[in-house]
Parts: structure tokens; C-alpha cells; sequence
């Protein structure tokens, strides 16, 4: 009989210890968050008479019971989430879970931080915005304008180059000394200088009949014929300076002949001054190439050197053939049109403000394309100067660039406009990162238009005008609030209970 009941009992405990086991593992939604409650009590109740008692002694054993109980406390409040979905009893375990909430909508970066990622802000307010067409185009020069040749204006010998290829040079500036073999210009000269010395004999004659008529001595007749011949040398003079005025020689050159009484030998050629429309003193022109070397003979009209004015260049674009009326209707209304660049590490440039100049009068045949052309003003980005003198400058939009135009196809209206970079697509939801002190808040936004540069977002309260959100990083700040806030796979992975 008892080797029976020992036999039950030793196939029965078993049993009952492994249902047990099963069963409070199964329960441990309800008994674990009791009994870390009780733990987290009696370990700070501890460490709280441990602290009393000796505080140097035991600091370091009850700042560990501390982080336990901390443990233990975040693990109740996470297990009852995960398992039952029911509300947590405790009020701390509330304030902790709202903390977390708050947290995961906001970033906090050390200044370092904030160099590494290059970020950026932009600050949100209020401005005219409409849609627009996205056309391709490119950097073109002004046809007469923007290539401008340099010419001999007679036959002669270069003497003197006074810059080299490259340079930039000012309206006016000396570019190269002619010296002048022209042989009309030579006769020219030599006929301007014999009359000049004519007008100077009867004019001195004149003077002296004045005075003996004056007298009574020779009849006025003979002054009155000395009088019409000066008249004759004048009216030949002042056609033999048209002349030379024709050639190409200056008036100044020419007023130096007659008071040097010597004819030309050698012409200053110098740069040419812009149009009228546009005089502009200090307007830069860069030597494109030099034709021409010292001591070259050179015959009229020969090209001695370019310069390139590339102060307002061209934005062509090139439309399709159905986006005629929209563009029409642009230049007619003046609607601002946008100019974009792409840079480096996938940043543009945007010139804002511009304006539809003219539309092509034709369709190309082979492309269907027609074009247009908005003026685009240039800047220089270096100025610089050797220690000989010589300048040289670099301008930032040239020939050939591609860009693209952004023409309105309505008018503007005033809206929140951010960069396309400065909002974050985290599949339906939509978020901006706004700079509060030092942290960043995301914001969940509504955006109402977007294209490959710009996102319009609804003005509703979530961002205001006037505060900052990042742009370059935001992206980034996106990937590390969504890696704060996920929460591990085992809600006790890396604890020892």
C-alpha cells in the first residue's frame, strides 16, 4: 500500500509542477504587475533605511534597488499594454507613459549633432504661390549683345596687346595700339591737315584787309573775296572731318591733329561701351579669345579679340506646341516665373521674379518644340586681381547650363511654401520638424500641393507663420524619432527577473 502511494506521488507531482508552471505563465499578466509593485515597495522602502542608516556605505547598492524597482515599475506598465490593453492602476506608471508620448514627438540635438547632419532652417511664412508647368531649358546668350567682336578699324601694324585672354576689362579701357599704314586714312589725314594750314593763311589776310579797309586804303570788294574764300576752305574743312570721322578715327584724335598740326601715326583701340539702353559704366566684359599678336599687320575690319558681356544672359526654355496658350497668357498677365539650377549633393538654386521676355514666332518642325525667353541677371562670384594689375572674374550662370522654368498657370495666391526637403512622406502621414530651443517637434501636416521643389501645406494652426523647420535633415530627424520610439521585440529582452 505505501509503495502504491509513493508511486502516485512521484508520477502525480510531476504533473502538478509542469500544469502549475503552465499556468503562471499563462497568468502573468495578472500576477506580474502585483508583484512588481510589491518588489518596487519593499527595494525602495530598503533603500530609503539604507540611505538612513549609512549612506556612504550603501550608495551604490541602493542606487542599483533603484533602477530595479524603475525596471520593474516601466515593465508592469508595458506588459498590461501588450497583454490586456487595459489602463494602468498606478498614477506614476500614467505620467511615465505620457512623458514617453510626449518624447516621441520630439528630438533633442547637441549643437555637434546638428554640424554633422549640416542642418538647415527655413523660416515658414506667408507667400504668393500658384501652380505652375515644369519646362526644361537652358543658358543662352543675348543675340548682339552678349558676343561682342573687336575689329580694326584700319589697316595698320598691332604695336601694343594690353591684356590677355581671360581678362576682364571695362567700357573704354585700352585694348590695343594700331599703328596706322591706312592709306585713305593717310590722304585723309594729310588733306584735313593742308586745309586746316589754307584756313589759318586767309583767315590771318582776312584780318589784316579788316583793318586797311577800315581805313579807306583798298576798296571792300577785296575784303568781301577773301571773306568767301575762307567760307570755301571752312565748308571743305568741316567736310574732310566727316571723312575721317567715317573712318572710324575719334573726335578727340581729330581735334589733336589740328592743334598738334601732326598728322596720326598711332590709334588706341579700346573697348566698346554697352548700349544705350543699357549704359552701365562698371559693367565688366571678359576677353573670349585674342586673334591677333604683336606686331601682326592687320588690314581693316580684320577681328582682333571677343568680348563676352555676360551681365543678363537668356533662359530659353522649350515648351510643347499645347502649352502655347498657357505661356501666352503668362507673358500677357506679367505672372512671375522661377528659374531653377541643379547643384551638387542634390540641392538647386532658385531665381525667383523673372519674367517672359518674347515667345518664339515659330514652331520647330522636327521637335514640335517652341521656345521661349526669359532675361536672366548674372553676378559675379570671384573678383580678383594679380599683382601686375590684370583682372579677372567668374560669373555664375553661363552659356549652356541647364535649368528649368516654373510658369505660372494661375495667379498667385498667398499659402504656406516650404522646400520640397523640409517635409517628410512617412507613408499616409506627412510631417515637418519645427525648431523649438533646442529640440525639434514634429509636426503632422496636411499638404495640399506638391512638385519636385516646393510643398504647400495647409494653413491650419499645426505650423504658424514665423517659426522655423528644418530642411536639409529633416529626413534624418525622421529616421531617428521613428528609432526612439519603436518599442522591442521582448519587452523583458536584456533583463535577468
Amino acid at each position: 500500500m505505501n509503495q502504491r502511494i509513493r508511486l502516485v506521488v512521484k508520477w502525480t507531482l510531476p504533473v502538478v509542477v509542469v500544469v502549475a508552471l503552465l499556468a503562471g505563465i499563462a497568468m502573468r499578466g495578472w500576477w506580474m504587475p502585483a508583484s512588481y509593485r510589491v518588489l518596487a515597495s519593499i527595494k525602495a522602502a530598503t533603500v530609503s533605511s539604507a540611505e538612513s542608516h549609512d549612506h556612504d556605505d550603501e550608495g551604490a547598492a541602493s542606487d542599483h534597488d533603484h533602477e530595479a524597482a524603475l525596471d520593474a515599475h516601466e515593465h508592469d506598465a508595458q506588459d498590461e499594454q501588450d497583454a490586456h490593453g487595459e489602463e494602468h492602476d498606478d498614477h506614476e506608471a500614467a505620467n511615465h507613459y505620457d512623458h514617453v508620448h510626449d518624447a516621441a514627438n520630439s528630438l533633442e540635438l547637441s549643437q555637434q549633432a546638428a554640424a554633422t547632419l549640416g542642418l538647415a532652417l527655413h523660416r515658414v511664412k506667408l507667400r504668393p504661390f500658384a501652380r505652375t508647368v515644369n519646362i526644361p531649358g537652358a543658358v543662352v546668350q543675348r543675340p548682339g549683345t552678349s558676343q561682342v567682336q573687336v575689329t580694326a578699324p584700319f589697316t595698320g601694324v598691332i604695336m601694343r596687346i594690353y591684356h590677355v585672354d581671360g581678362e576682364a576689362v571695362l567700357p573704354g579701357t585700352p585694348l590695343f595700339d594700331l599703328r596706322l599704314t591706312h592709306a585713305d586714312l593717310v590722304e585723309g589725314q594729310s588733306d584735313f591737315l593742308q586745309m586746316a594750314e589754307q584756313l589759318a593763311v586767309v583767315d590771318r589776310e582776312v584780318n589784316r584787309l579788316r583793318e586797311i579797309a577800315a581805313s579807306g586804303v583798298i576798296a571792300g570788294k577785296t575784303l568781301l573775296e577773301r571773306e568767301y574764300e575762307k567760307q570755301k576752305i571752312e565748308a571743305s574743312l568741316r567736310s574732310q572731318r566727316q571723312r575721317l570721322l567715317l573712318h572710324g578715327l575719334p573726335e578727340k584724335k581729330i581735334d589733336e591733329i589740328l592743334s598738334s598740326r601732326r598728322l596720326l601715326q598711332e590709334l588706341t583701340i579700346t573697348a566698346p561701351q554697352p548700349p544705350e539702353t543699357e549704359a552701365d559704366p562698371s559693367r565688366l566684359m571678359k576677353i573670349g579669345s585674342l586673334k591677333v599678336e604683336k606686331g601682326q599687320q592687320v588690314a581693316m575690319g580684320d577681328p582682333l579679340c571677343e568680348l563676352s558681356d555676360y551681365a543678363v544672359l537668356f533662359v530659353q526654355g522649350k515648351a510643347f506646341e499645347q502649352d502655347i496658350a498657357k505661356l501666352t497668357a503668362a507673358a500677357q498677365e506679367g505672372w512671375p516665373v522661377t528659374a531653377v539650377f541643379e547643384l551638387n549633393d542634390n540641392r538647386r538654386q532658385m531665381i525667383e521674379g523673372l519674367k517672359i521676355l518674347y515667345l518664339a514666332n515659330e514652331v520647330e518642325v522636327a521637335s514640335r518644340a517652341f521656345s521661349f525667353y526669359v532675361p536672366l541677371p548674372n553676378e559675379i562670384v570671384r573678383d580678383s586681381k594679380t599683382d601686375s594689375g590684370q583682372h579677372f572674374v567668374d560669373w555664375r550662370f553661363r552659356p549652356g547650363q541647364r535649368a528649368r522654368l516654373l510658369v505660372p498657370v494661375e495667379p498667385a495666391t498667398p499659402r504656406i511654401v516650404l522646400p520640397v526637403e523640409a517635409v517628410v512622406q512617412d507613408g499616409p502621414e506627412s510631417y515637418v520638424f519645427e525648431h523649438n530651443g533646442g529640440h525639434f517637434d514634429r509636426r503632422a501636416v496636411h499638404v495640399e500641393y506638391r512638385d519636385q521643389d516646393r510643398v504647400v501645406i495647409a494653413n491650419d494652426g499645426t505650423v504658424k507663420p514665423g517659426v522655423e523647420v528644418a530642411t536639409a535633415s529633416a529626413y534624418q530627424l525622421q529616421l531617428a524619432t521613428k528609432n526612439k520610439t519603436v518599442p522591442p521585440l521582448d519587452p523583458h529582452a536584456g533583463h535577468n527577473h
